[in-house]
């Protein structure tokens, strides 16, 4: 059970969310909302009627729908609000450093112009530093179930935004796309100066993991939860701290886990991998950043050292220079000490 105060706790310790899919924090609301602005007939009759179509069986099931109400996404605007929305609702949860992910060929591939995405992005990115304090990075990630040439020329298209994007990412459909696919484009995108990040080990294989490690010559794994299959991979894992950017309550939405109790997230802490807690796409699976601090905290029997650390993990794991994660760090540790 947890304590009355937890949840205060574990708002006022900085954290960093590391894996946020910024389409994937498009609320109902806003669905409609936008729907109406642009004149889009939508599929659900009302906001509830869409809410209740997040039952999803797995990845793919969450793709098809996720797909669609990007749909409404027409102009800088709409990128402005939607990512602004989901920037005070990260602050409120005391996120204070977001690197957050966008698929710019969900919206090019429909027509939108590269620089109307990451214009509305990054003037919301600015809004929320000058307004309260929150920092952040943007990573462009590539459609794994597209081609990799389709990739290589979403790469060019967004040389001309270089100086706004930190790095590139994998995601989408990981079944029967493994990370070797990608192998020339994050090539091309390590030589022009981008760091790498991908998804491996959420429904594909520990392979993946190792493969988007040797291949793709990534820092960071997106999820890699699957790591357990491969007990020496998870060796590895804990030698070379490569941080895995976990996201429980989308685990458990998507079947990955059939419930919080069965999460590995603190079997992989444990054992001293560099685990972090995120929320992927939040408006489809149940909760921000907080929301998944708490269900992993009740579910698991997490103690307060433990939940400290996966802060902490955060931090660390974050492409912030180092005077800045010592800064957090430092204020990080004194909440934990006052509270222990």
């Amino acid at each position: 059970m947890l304590s009355p105060n937890l949840e205060s706790f574990i708002r006022a310790l900085p954290k960093a969310e590391l894996h946020l899919h910024i389409e994937g924090s498009l609320e109902p609301g806003m669905v409609f909302e936008l729907a109406r602005k642009h004149g889009v007939t939508l599929k659900y009759p009302t906001v509830e009627a869409l809410r209740a179509a997040y039952d999803f069986s797995d990845l793919q099931s969450f793709l098809d729908i996720y797909y669609a109400g990007a749909d409404v996404l027409r102009d800088a605007d709409d990128f402005h609000a939607m990512t602004m929305a989901y920037l005070r609702r990260a602050h409120a949860d005391g996120v204070m450093h977001s690197e957050i992910f966008f698929d710019p060929q969900t919206h090019t591939d429909r027509g939108i112009a590269m620089g109307t995405v990451i214009d509305g992005i990054t003037r919301a990115l600015d809004d929320a530093k000058r307004e309260f304090g929150l920092s952040s990075r943007l990573i462009l990630c590539f459609l794994r179930h597209l081609s990799e040439e389709a990739a290589l020329q979403t790469l060019e298209q967004a040389l001309p935004y270089r100086d706004r994007i930190v790095a590139v990412g994998l995601d989408s459909s990981e079944r029967g796309h493994p990370p070797e696919k990608f192998s020339r484009v994050f090539a091309k995108a390590r030589e022009l100066g981008f760091l790498t990040v991908a998804h491996a080990g959420e429904e594909g294989p520990a392979a993946y993991i190792r493969t988007a490690l040797d291949e793709l010559k990534v820092s960071r794994i997106d999820h890699g939860v699957r790591c357990e299959e491969d007990p020496a991979l998870v060796r590895r894992l804990a030698a070379e701290q490569i941080p895995l950017t976990v996201c429980p309550l989308s685990n458990t939405r998507l079947k990955v886990f059939s419930r919080m109790a069965d999460h590995n997230i603190g079997r992989l802490l444990e054992q001293g991998l560099c685990v972090t807690v995120n929320s992927d796409d939040p408006a489809y699976f149940g909760g921000y950043v907080l929301a998944n601090y708490l269900a992993v905290a009740e579910a698991l029997s997490l103690s307060r050292a433990q939940i400290a650390q996966l802060a902490r993990n955060s931090i660390t794991a974050s492409f912030l220079d180092e005077p800045s994660k010592q800064h957090w760090l430092s204020r990080l540790d004194a909440i934990a000490s006052a509270a222990s």
